[in-house]
């Protein structure tokens, strides 16, 4: 008769019972970083084609910043004008170059901004009144940047028998269209970084799901019995 002593302990190699749930779960993870890949890939090609189509769309335009525009120059500008706590001020210097990004657009607008201010004197759009003002209007009938709302105080174009619009409200309405679209250029371009960002963590995380899924298929399927 044999006796079962400690030195009679081996290691075996066993083969475990297939579990149908944890193959699930590791192909799942492998496929989840497969798609993951790809919709990283997809988001960094947008973010890339958004970027490219806003700079193509700025280079039609041919614009180029004015001798004034930067910061300095704009500050004194405005000062000569009489321009005091205007907000939002240029930081980023244009002068001389193409408007073909995002942040340039952008600089160029505020420029902008500047340059309508200077022009009315300080006033907005919504300050100034649409027409232009008959000499010795009454004050309450008057707006705050000039101008008036009522058609009884404005001065009639003679030809055409109607009133004469508000020149430096005009302006602004000019002003406000081009900043506008040269921001949302801006936005656009902001936007489509933001794809390229996201594209890439979306491409890392799926790179990740993907080696640790081929972790578990691939581990070695050992176990210690005792004889």
């Amino acid at each position: 008769m044999s006796t079962i002593t400690a030195d009679n302990r081996v290691t075996q190699l066993v083969r475990p019972r297939s579990n149908p749930l944890r193959k699930v779960f590791e192909w799942g993870g492998f496929g989840a970083g497969m798609i993951l890949v790809a919709f990283g890939v997809v988001a960094i090609v947008m973010g890339f084609s958004g970027r490219s189509t806003v700079a193509d769309s700025l280079k039609q335009e041919k614009i180029v910043g004015g001798a004034d525009m930067t910061p300095a120059l704009i500050a004194k500008e405005a000062k000569d004008a009489g321009l005091t706590n205007v907000a939002n001020m240029p930081t980023v210097a244009v002068a001389g170059k193409a408007i073909n990004t995002g942040p340039r657009a952008r600089a160029f607008a505020s420029y902008m901004r500047i340059h309508a201010l200077e022009a009315s004197g300080g006033f907005t759009y919504a300050q100034m009144g649409r027409f232009t003002a008959k000499p010795n209007t009454p004050k309450a009938q008057l707006a705050v940047g000039g101008g008036t709302d009522n058609p009884q105080f404005a001065l009639i174009d003679a030809p055409s028998k109607q009133p004469v619009a508000n020149g430096a409200r005009n302006l602004w309405v000019t002003e406000t269209a081009l900043t506008t679209a040269l921001n949302t250029s801006y936005m656009a371009d902001r936007l489509g970084l933001f794809g390229i960002v996201v594209g890439i963590a979306l491409l890392l995380s799926g790179i990740g799901f993907i080696v640790l899924a081929f972790a578990a298929l691939h581990r070695p399927k050992a176990a210690t019995s005792l004889l």
